[in-house]
């Protein structure tokens, strides 16, 4: 990979994609003068290697490699080959073998078509198929009390499987996570200055290890709790949601660096 002068990990979801619409447009601009400036915008989301490549493609980020699935697998530069699913269907066996009365709580992606995919993130049926393209990760619903949770989750831990919230979904998966498939792509690019930008549980790890992290809000859920480098101002909370908040916070943290 190419020495480039900063480079730029976002989450997607109510980050740089607007919680109820997914639009992006506020951003364009400010996504523009990176390419122009040749910063990498790597896409970081629970999103799958389909649906991240449509939008990398229409966010002219096509020359950046993306993380996908919550940080379980790397989607290559250009137009590749989609990951095998195996890990996947192990997950799946895994889930299935779980006593009913923990298993019945619990809706992943799996156990819905593209309708019920399409219902549960508001994404229309064409990009709800792309959603349910699972290679890595489960995500899904969960409608029993805590206690219940508590003894799901210690279920799936005895495979080797743990959860992570992010936005709508109680997301499964063997482990890794968003920070450490951006350690490994900023090694491949030589350990720029990096910005990160998230506003979910998931996305906390990411924020705290960027030379810069920034919190967008998101009205729709808690706000996070103080990160590491909050206090001594590494990390920010943008006031501004969605995209319109992405812009300005990457527009001035840029300056510093282009």
């Amino acid at each position: 990979m190419p020495n480039v002068p900063l480079i730029v990990f976002t989450d997607l979801d109510a980050t740089l994609l607007d919680h109820e619409t997914y639009d992006w447009q506020p951003a364009k601009p400010v996504l523009d003068r990176l390419t122009d400036a040749n910063v990498p915008v790597i896409l970081t989301s629970s999103k799958t290697a389909a649906e991240i490549t449509q939008l990398r493609d229409a966010m002219g980020l096509s020359a950046c490699p993306a993380i996908c699935e919550n940080g379980a697998g790397l989607v290559p530069p250009g137009q590749g080959a989609l990951p095998s699913p195996d890990a996947y269907r192990r997950l799946r066996r895994i889930l299935d073998s779980l006593p009913v009365g923990l298993r019945d709580d619990y809706t992943g992606f799996g156990d819905m078509d593209v309708d019920g995919v399409a219902e549960a993130t508001g994404l229309p049926r064409a990009e709800a198929a792309l959603a349910a393209q699972r290679a890595f990760t489960e995500p899904g619903l969960w409608r029993g009390d805590t206690a219940e949770l508590t003894a799901f989750l210690s279920a799936l831990a005895a495979h080797g499987v743990s959860a992570r919230e992010g936005g709508r979904f109680l997301t499964l998966g063997f482990g890794r996570r968003k920070v450490d498939a951006m350690k490994e792509v900023l090694t491949r690019y030589g350990n720029p200055p990096s910005i990160a930008l998230g506003d979910a549980p998931n996305d906390q790890e990411m924020i705290e290890a960027a030379t810069h992290g920034v919190i967008i809000p998101n009205p729709h859920r808690a706000p996070l709790p103080p990160l590491d480098g909050e206090a001594e101002g590494r990390v920010v909370r943008e006031q501004t949601a969605g995209p319109a908040g992405w812009a300005q916070a990457v527009s001035a943290l840029a300056d510093r660096y282009l």
